[in-house]
């Protein structure tokens, strides 16, 4: 085994500044020159002139201008590919049993199938009286907080057409729901940033998950009983912190930080 104080032995100084070029792009620098690349290496700009047209003949840099570069089709691709095979649910769970533990409130993760919200995984709270909703369980997504915060990942034409001709009752026995109150619903959740629905007993605060394209693909929940919310100040700390823990796991799902 090498030792540690002879590995700077074995570095590729141009491999480490085409890696450092890469690593320069992000989502407020999505277009960089070659006198930022050599700026912020230390170098001159004739020292990485054969680095950046590797790069680039390798697409993994775009030239978009006479000295600027945005990120080639190979990061991106490489990037992507590994961002949508990632299993949703093995990256949500740590952070729903980590949501769960700081508000000892049932937490849940939900996808879109057609018209309804399929529940993916769940981190049961294990206080005596709360709310847990198994594995498997399916809902019309307009029916519940989960379902309604996946739906504002649509625009509103696309949810006309989804709920086009769809009978939307079953929110109570007696509350008939109809298209356009559907798209002011939505339309208000998406607004806010959360979604909110009190059944009998309980109520269901969700928020959308971002994925790497920007894309609603999932939502999470909390799930607590009703005079939980009796204290709006405690109603507000688990918005917070539901959305906090949606936007941990868009992040780890490739979306862009705010």
């Amino acid at each position: 085994m090498l030792k540690s104080s002879n590995h700077a032995t074995y570095i590729v100084p141009a491999l480490k500044k085409g890696l450092e070029i890469v690593e320069m792009f992000s989502a407020r620098n999505r277009v960089l020159t070659i006198d930022d690349f050599a700026k912020h290496l230390g170098v001159s700009v004739s020292s990485i002139y054969r680095t950046v047209v590797t790069l680039t003949e390798m697409h993994y840099l775009k030239k978009v201008g006479k000295k600027s570069y945005e990120l080639g089709s190979k990061v991106l691709f490489n990037g992507f590919s590994y961002l949508h095979q990632r299993d949703i649910v093995q990256v949500a769970a740590v952070h729903l049993h980590a949501l769960r533990d700081e508000t000892s409130a049932s937490c849940h993760l939900a996808i879109r199938e057609g018209l309804e919200a399929i529940y993916l995984y769940r981190a049961q709270s294990n206080q005596i009286m709360s709310v847990n909703i198994p594995v498997g369980t399916r809902f019309p997504c307009h029916t519940v907080a989960i379902g309604r915060a996946i739906l504002t990942g649509l625009k509103d034409e696309a949810l006309s057409r989804l709920y086009s001709g769809v009978p939307l009752d079953g929110i109570s026995p007696a509350n008939f729901l109809s298209l356009p109150q559907l798209r002011m619903m939505v339309a208000r959740d998406k607004e806010q940033g959360y979604s909110i629905n009190r059944s009998d007993f309980s109520t269901a605060i969700a928020t959308p998950v971002i994925n790497f394209a920007g894309h609603v693909k999932a939502a999470i929940n909390v799930s607590v009983p009703d005079f939980t919310l009796s204290n709006s100040e405690v109603q507000e700390r688990l918005i917070a912190s539901l959305i906090r823990t949606a936007k941990q796991i868009s992040v780890e799902m490739g979306a862009m930080e705010e």
